[in-house]
C-alpha cells in the first residue's frame, strides 16, 4: 500500500484510518502498527510540513515483517528520538516508536525528501 496525504492534521488521521483498514484486509494485528503509523504521520503533517506538498505513507511486508514508511519533504530536518520534559504536552512521538518498533531509522530520498521508517515482527 502507498498512499500520497496532505500534510495536515487531517492527513495525519486519514493515514492512521487507512493503515488500519489495510491491516485488517490483511488479517495483520493492528497495534502497535497503529500506533506507529499515527506517531510517523502526525510527525510528517507537523514537523515534515511544506506548505503545498503532501507527505507519503507506504506499507508492506516481507517475510515476517511489517515495513512502514512516511516521506515527508523536510530531508534537511532529521528526526531523533528524545526524551521530552515531564511537564511537556507533546515531544514523545519518536519515542514511543522507538519503543513499539522492532526496529526503526530515518533513510534520505531524492532531495529534499526523507523518509522515517519503522519495522515489526508481524509472525503468528
Amino acid at each position: 500500500m502507498s498512499l500520497r496525504l496532505s500534510s495536515t492534521p487531517r492527513g495525519a488521521r486519514l493515514a492512521r484510518l487507512l493503515a488500519t483498514e489495510q491491516l485488517r484486509a490483511w488479517g495483520l494485528p493492528l497495534d502497535p502498527a497503529r500506533q506507529i503509523v499515527a506517531e510517523l504521520a502526525a510527525n510528517a503533517a507537523t514537523h515534515g510540513r511544506v506548505p503545498g506538498r503532501d507527505f507519503g505513507l507506504t506499507l508492506y511486508v516481507v517475510g515476517d515483517t511489517l515495513r512502514i514508511e512516511v516521506t515527508d519533504t523536510r530531508g534537511d530536518a532529521a528526526p531523533h528520538a528524545q526524551s521530552p520534559r515531564p511537564d511537556a504536552e507533546s515531544g514523545r512521538g519518536l519515542v514511543l516508536v522507538e519503543a513499539l518498533a522492532d526496529k526503526w531509522g530515518v533513510a534520505p530520498g531524492r532531495s529534499p525528501r526523507k523518509s522515517v521508517w519503522a519495522e515489526i515482527d508481524v509472525s503468528p
